[in-house]
């Protein structure tokens, strides 16, 4: 069984060793296999034996099958070396036969070589001979002045006769005149225009012929022909004008010169071998033709009668203009056509931009100053004359504390003689002229003129409208001891801050990129500065509004405080929380809080609120030192100043809540027992205090008299 291993059963399935001892078990009687029998190992063994010879058998001869069939493959191995070997020598032999063949062929073709050079030196000078035989044939016909030949007669070999004759015209410049004339003959048909000219003629005609057919082999046949002639340009100028014709029937004759260029553009190299060269001489022709008429005709038209409609064609002719130029840059026109359209574009528009800021300015300055007219007629206002000093005078002023600066105070009726509309119309009226300016300025120029520009701005929207109107505020502003006064100037203040901001947003979108790395940057923001400083000036002038404030605030409490409110005549029927005085009192300073923190920003609202503190609180300190208190009226005092400082809370400053705060500890001295007064003017919020402002507040007292009360406070 062991030599058995591996084999397969009639190339069927592996052999397995196993199964097979199985099978075998299971076929031979007495194996014990099949059910019923009587196990018979010696019957078993003896099939065993029995099979273990046969196949002993069949491996001999099996393995001499083997080694016979070995024996014959390496018998074959050998002969197919043998034959291999062979091979190879014949292919050395035939490898050798092969150099051998190489050479002689390389051999031969330097021979065929030699030979072919030999017979181009021979052939060639003949070929020259027979074409200076045939030149020189057609040459006596135009001696004797008869053309004979079919190339001259038959129209179809314009071609050939063309380059005939371009030759034959050459010869004849060459020859010198004099010699001809004296072997008798005359070379005038060949020197002077005559046939040259008329074939020229013939061609040009062919090629527009084919133009308008739509031929396009044809003119390029054409065209290459009459490149040797003179009159290849004027084929170039037929073919421009050729392909202009019908091409500018719209309105818009930018858009109808871009088709144009387009159309040419694919068309112009299938037709000439310098086709650059011709769409820029097309191009010059549509700029130095079309364009410049049409540009002088739109802009001539309001040159001196309308400046605005004017400045408003040429930045669009302009604009326009270089649009086209920036398509054109597609095409290739040459090495430098950035200069080529360049110089076509200031060719057409120098005469308008030499001028352009000139108009700008005066129509700006015209435009500015009737829209502002037309505000102040619209008020039926009559402008004042404001003053025209500097910086410097204002603060002098302002230091000096001089009454006004338009003198007495006028009454505005409420008019802040400032007006959104207006500066809306004069920020895009500057606009708009910033961007011709950027767009029409030689670069040279440009920070120069839009400073110019900027000059105009401040002008009549910075001095002649929102100035005005502060020194008109400003002389509006009431007396302190006018009663029910109307505090305008906030309203003017605020509307200022607003309008400022749309031209500091105007200076930083549309100046700045114009001037931004020139040395009309640094000039532009010291104005701006300039501007600046003088409004805030004015501003700090506006100060005595807050007189008025106190004024008014004055006003109610003599009108409303009461001698009785602090000293009730029924000390246990006292029914209210605080004075009338002071909830109308903290009700106008809550609306003037309010208004000064939407006419103002930045540091300029707690500048201002600061002061308006500190005067409050100076008016309620010595108002509260006018009268006298009881205990219960000491209680509502305090209840009062307790109202004052929640409406000092509303300032949003430390210092005046401070200060309330301590008069709030002040006014505990009305109420104190005597017992107590040292203590309490030992607190933290009065310890700091000089001793004769507690002293003022204790004599407010109507205790103090009694002997106890000074014993105890001194």
């Amino acid at each position: 069984v062991a030599h058995c291993k591996g084999f397969f059963f009639c190339g069927q399935e592996p052999f397995v060793a196993d199964e097979y001892i199985e099978r075998l078990a299971w076929r031979t009687p007495g194996g014990g296999s099949r059910g019923g029998e009587a196990f018979d190992p010696k019957r078993l063994l003896e099939e065993f034996v029995n099979h273990i010879q046969e196949l002993q058998v069949m491996d001999e001869r099996i393995q001499r099958k083997v080694e016979k069939l070995e024996q014959q493959c390496q018998k074959e191995a050998k002969e197919f070396a043998k034959k291999v070997q062979e091979l190879q020598k014949s292919n050395q032999v035939a490898f050798q036969h092969f150099q051998e063949l190489d050479e002689h062929i390389s051999y031969v073709a330097t021979k065929v070589c030699h030979l072919g050079d030999q017979l181009e030196g021979v052939n060639t000078p003949r070929q020259r001979a027979v074409e200076a035989q045939k030149l020189m044939k057609y040459f006596n016909e135009f001696l004797d002045g008869e053309l004979k030949s079919d190339v001259f007669t038959n129209s179809e070999k314009i071609k050939e006769a063309a380059d005939i004759i371009q030759k034959l015209h050459l010869i004849a410049q060459e020859l010198p005149f004099d010699s001809f004339c004296l072997m008798g003959f005359c070379c005038y048909p060949l020197s002077s225009p005559g046939k040259y000219h008329d074939l020229e003629c013939q061609l040009i005609q062919e090629f527009t012929s084919a133009q308008r057919r739509g031929e396009i082999s044809r003119m390029r046949e054409v065209a290459a022909v009459l490149l040797h002639f003179k009159g290849y340009s004027h084929c170039v100028d037929v073919y421009i004008k050729q392909c202009q014709e019908g091409a500018f029937l719209r309105n818009d004759v930018f858009e109808d010169a871009a088709i144009l260029c387009q159309r040419v553009n694919k068309q112009v190299g299938e037709i000439f071998s310098n086709p650059e060269t011709v769409l820029a001489k097309l191009i010059q022709n549509i700029f130095e033709v079309k364009l410049q008429s049409y540009v002088k005709d739109q802009l001539e038209e309001h040159r001196k009668s309308d400046a605005e409609q004017y400045l408003k064609n040429l930045y669009d002719l302009y604009t326009r203009t270089t649009n086209l130029s920036s398509k054109l840059m597609e095409f290739n026109l040459g090495t430098d056509k950035q200069t080529f359209l360049s110089k076509l574009i200031k060719a057409i528009f120098i005469s308008y931009l030499e001028s352009y800021i000139e108009v700008e300015i005066g129509y700006l300055k015209s435009r500015s100053a009737m829209i502002l007219q037309r505000y102040y007629d619209s008020k039926n206002h009559q402008k004042r004359s404001i003053g025209t000093g500097g910086i410097q005078d204002l603060k002098e002023r302002l230091r000096q504390r001089t009454n006004l600066p338009l003198g007495p105070s006028i009454d505005t009726h409420g008019e802040t003689f400032l007006s959104q509309e207006v500066v809306v119309n004069l920020l895009q009226e500057t606009k708009q002229a910033f961007e011709r300016c950027h767009r029409l300025s030689d670069p040279s120029d440009l920070p120069k003129n839009a400073f110019r520009i900027f000059s105009m701005l401040v002008e009549f929207l910075c001095t002649e409208h929102i100035d005005y109107a502060l020194e008109t505020g400003l002389a509006g502003i009431p007396s302190s001891d006018s009663k029910n006064a109307n505090l305008y100037f906030l309203d003017v203040v605020h509307q200022a801050n607003t309008i400022f901001h749309l031209f500091d947003k105007q200076f930083n979108d549309h100046l700045m990129p114009l001037i931004s790395s020139s040395p009309k940057l640094s000039e532009c923001l010291q104005k701006k500065k300039d501007i600046i400083e003088q409004m805030e000036v004015k501003l700090d002038m506006g100060i005595d509004t807050l007189n008025c404030m106190i004024g008014q605030m004055k006003h109610i409490l003599a009108a409303e405080q009461k001698k009785t409110d602090f000293k009730p005549e029924d000390e246990n029927n006292v029914l209210i929380q605080y004075t009338n005085a002071c909830v109308k009192v903290c009700g106008y300073v809550r609306k003037q809080v309010e208004k000064i923190r939407n006419s103002m920003d930045g540091k300029n609202v707690d500048t201002v609120l600061m002061e308006l503190g500190v005067r409050f609180h100076r008016l309620i300190y010595e108002h509260l030192q006018q009268y006298s208190y009881s205990c219960m009226g000491g209680m509502l005092a305090i209840c009062d100043v307790a109202e004052y400082r929640k409406c000092a809370k509303d300032f949003k400053i430390a210092l005046v809540l401070q200060l309330f705060d301590t008069l709030h500890a002040l006014c505990n001295l009305l109420v104190v027992a005597p017992d107590n007064l040292k203590q309490v003017c030992s607190g933290e919020q009065l310890a700091n205090l000089d001793k004769n402002i507690l002293h003022s507040f204790v004599q407010l007292r109507v205790d103090y008299r009694s002997a106890r009360l000074a014993r105890h406070f001194s």
